[in-house]
């Protein structure tokens, strides 16, 4: 959806349809500068027979009075200058100030309902406004939330589609008083709406219009008007040029902020300047074709060459395979290496171990890990491997360990760590030097040092491992020529997670 630019004629026509006319002609062209945004010219309904009491139609000492009835205008010649508003492909807006002038509106086919701010929390003529199921926009400046929350639920209760306007009804408005965090307050409170920007400071002042696009406003209005050697416009009207500057410095701000709702593409420039400060990768060693690239392998310096693989590159996800020799000191092209990322399947692990967890009403103290060992490749997970839960690690050591159904986990032995297993959800086939024992829930069994180990599982596994401190070096495996480096995958818990799992 367009941005829309109201440009508000109020009574700046000076009640002539010529100079109505000629309003509207000079801004349409102007606004025809600026095709990524939709433009309205709106107008004010007053009927002034009813609309000023009868002591006081013939008040001209009362600025507003003579105001109204010295630019009165006929029907006829609001028809007329909406025909001219048409020519120019925008839309039509009226602001009505009584019940009559609400049918009229109605009548004449307008596009908008503008409701002003005096009028806001005018329930009977908003009653009158909701008849017309038309489009409504609103000003709000000056009420208090409590009414604007009543109307936005009038209006949403009637299916009507509004549009809410800031706006501080002072003419003109100082740039200290402009409140421009409104729009936040009103995008935050009131999501489902359309947040507009209704504009009262002086016509030169071009911070708030790039402001309020900044803040996400997306409907704005501005009083304009056309001078001439008779008329001359007050403080808060907008010429043509003046208009122009406005649209211009709305363009920048929207060309400024950039894309809404989605990450931006960064150019060609900007890829190459960040890629000229970023470290390469670096041999530490002469490695060979096949080589599965670890920590000990690489060393990280500045400058990168174009194509290098970089310190980006290094996440825990993925694992990187050299496809040819590079030298000790060489630089580790990106062509030169396969790089197989594994975030989607630890993804889907995870809540697989989430899943079982939640079955086996299993607590999981708040701040642990979860280590996701897969000794012979992520994609041999579910037929070999195991999730480790780190609770505590001292001179004591606690993990809960996760065997999802038709899981092993290879012979291994521990020098310095003595373990005792405690199962707590399903069973384990547990093998101590070769001798087989089944452990269902509630059993214990203790793994002394030294002691070779395995298990597997038939329907799932949950059990907690209580031993003596856990070195990262002790564990020795009958086939650890074999296994696939790295081969364990550490995936942080957070307390969202743990909630989760303990309330089930």
């Amino acid at each position: 959806m367009k941005p829309l630019f109201i440009l508000e004629m109020a009574n700046n026509h000076q009640g002539s349809v010529e100079h109505g006319k000629r309003i509207i002609s000079e801004f349409g062209t102007i606004c025809s500068e600026f095709p990524e945004f939709e433009f309205a010219f709106k107008f004010q309904y007053r009927d002034l027979d009813t609309f000023i009491h009868p002591a006081y139609q013939n008040r001209m000492d009362i600025k507003n009075v003579k105001r109204f009835q010295d630019t009165r205008m006929s029907q006829d010649g609001f028809k007329e200058m909406m025909q001219e508003i048409h020519r120019y492909g925008m839309k039509a807006v009226c602001t009505p100030f009584d019940e009559p002038s609400v049918d009229y509106i109605a009548q004449q086919g307008y596009d908008f309902i503008k409701i002003a701010s005096c009028s806001f929390g005018d329930w009977p003529l908003m009653e009158k406004i909701a008849s017309k199921q038309l489009p409504v926009i609103a000003s709000a400046a000056g009420s208090d939330f409590d009414t604007i929350t009543n109307v936005v639920a009038f209006f949403e209760n009637r299916g009507i589609s509004l549009t809410l306007m800031h706006c501080i009804a002072e003419y003109p408005t100082e740039t200290s008083h402009l409140q421009l965090n409104q729009i936040d307050f009103y995008k935050e409170k009131f999501p489902s709406l359309r947040i507009g920007f209704s504009t009262h400071e002086a016509p030169d002042n071009l911070l708030p219009i790039s402001m309020a696009v900044a803040k996400g406003a997306s409907v704005f209005e501005k009083h304009v008007g056309v001078p001439t050697d008779e008329i001359t416009l007050n403080g808060y009207s907008a010429n043509p040029e003046q208009v122009r500057n406005w649209l211009i410095a709305a363009r920048e701000a929207y060309q400024a902020c950039g894309i809404t709702g989605q990450r931006y593409a960064p150019t060609e420039k900007e890829c190459a300047d960040l890629a000229a400060l970023k470290r390469g990768v670096f041999a530490k060693k002469t490695l060979s074709a096949g080589t599965i690239l670890k920590p000990e392998d690489f060393y990280l310096a500045f400058p990168c060459q174009p194509g290098q693989l970089v310190a980006g590159d290094l996440s825990k996800y993925n694992v990187i395979s050299m496809l040819q020799e590079v030298q000790q000191d060489g630089a580790i092209m990106l062509n030169s290496v396969s790089i197989h990322n594994t975030e989607k399947a630890i993804g889907q692990i995870t809540k697989d171990i989430i899943v079982m967890m939640e079955q086996g009403n299993v607590v999981i103290p708040v701040g642990s890990s979860c280590e996701i060992s897969h000794h012979y490749g992520i994609e041999h997970f579910y037929d070999t491997g195991v999730a480790m839960i780190d609770c505590i690690n001292r001179e004591y050591c606690k993990k809960i360990l996760i065997l999802l159904p038709n899981q092993k986990h290879p012979t291994h032995a521990h020098i310095k760590k003595e373990e005792t297993f405690v199962v707590l959800y399903g069973s384990i086939h547990l093998i101590l030097d070769g001798k087989e024992t089944i452990l269902s829930k509630g059993d214990v069994m203790t793994v002394e040092r030294g002691v070779k180990h395995s298990f597997f599982t038939d329907e799932g596994c949950i059990f907690e491992e209580v031993s003596t401190t856990h070195y990262t070096d002790d564990s020795i495996y009958e086939d650890g020529d074999h296994f696939v480096t790295p081969r364990k995958t550490k995936v942080i818990l957070t307390k969202e997670m743990i909630s989760h799992i303990n309330k089930n």
